[in-house]
């Protein structure tokens, strides 16, 4: 068998000893589509004998943005009514409704999933949210991208992430609540990170991003803040999430959003029915 002497490569001459290598190399795999890629991503999935820390970064390996997490859910859902609302977020999110099951109703979809970055949340947007066909969507983000979860990142990334998200769930005709990020004076998973004067100034884009936009801002951060960026420790097991005390705080802070979201929404509704029925 020939013996292949291919030069390494220089920035300048990548594409040229490709060229002349390309003969040479044994050809790539063929790529594969499948009709229902879930079904791989449970396959290698099963969590016999793993830690969490070794299924969850197979499930990162095989389903980087968890695509499949709610697909059996979002499959089994009625169809859509004027009263839909998708919580999209991370474990802030989806501790929500184990820890107040009772506000997740009137059709009320809680999408959290622990340890999501924005560009995550991008990735499954159209699986958990538009494809949903929700009337207004409620945006929690930034906590993990601020601890690095999936990379080094900027502020500029995150908000670019958020807007974004915004962008896509309005051009659904969806209103949006953005929510502020909550207080954390310290990560217990990134041993030294000192996060909050971060989660001000996002918290401060985020406040004018949303009054710039139009959209609702929810503003968890001020009844959770102990006052030296961190969350109350009556109100959080880890200084991090909130525990039930935390969300029922929370709650009428969402509800007041909602509300203000959900009669926007109907106005507008209203407003396009009346346009269409002049037009007919």
């Amino acid at each position: 068998m020939k013996k292949n002497h291919c030069p390494t490569p220089a920035w300048g001459s990548i594409a040229l000893i490709f060229s002349i290598c390309a003969d040479a190399a044994p050809p790539p795999a063929q790529l594969v589509t499948v009709e229902d890629p879930c079904k791989g991503v449970s396959i290698a999935l099963e969590s016999s004998g793993k830690s969490y820390e070794e299924w969850r970064r197979d499930w990162l390996s095989v389903d980087w943005g968890q695509i499949c997490r709610y697909r059996a859910e979002n499959a089994s859902l009625p169809p859509s009514t004027a009263q839909r609302v998708v919580f999209l977020g991370d474990s802030i999110t989806e501790g929500w409704i184990q820890s107040d099951p009772g506000f997740f109703h009137l059709g009320r979809l809680d999408r959290g999933i622990g340890g999501q970055t924005t560009p995550q949340m991008l990735v499954r947007l159209r699986a958990d949210v538009l494809d949903l066909h929700p009337a207004v969507v409620h945006i929690m983000a930034g906590t993990n991208d601020i601890a690095g979860n999936t990379g080094p990142t900027s502020l500029s990334w995150i908000q670019g992430n958020i807007a974004s998200m915004v962008e896509q769930v309005r051009a659904h005709g969806a209103r949006v609540i953005i929510a502020s990020i909550p207080p954390a004076a310290q990560l217990p998973w990134r041993e030294g990170m000192r996060p909050a004067a971060t989660i001000v100034t996002m918290n401060e884009w985020l406040r004018q991003y949303a009054a710039r936009e139009g959209v609702i801002y929810a503003d968890y951060y001020a009844v959770l803040d102990d006052g030296y960026g961190g969350l109350k420790h009556a109100l959080s097991d880890d200084g991090v999430h909130p525990n039930a005390a935390g969300y029922a705080v929370m709650r009428p802070i969402a509800e007041a959003a909602l509300k203000r979201a959900l009669h926007s929404q109907a106005s507008v509704g209203s407003k396009t029915r009346k346009t269409r029925s002049r037009t007919l």
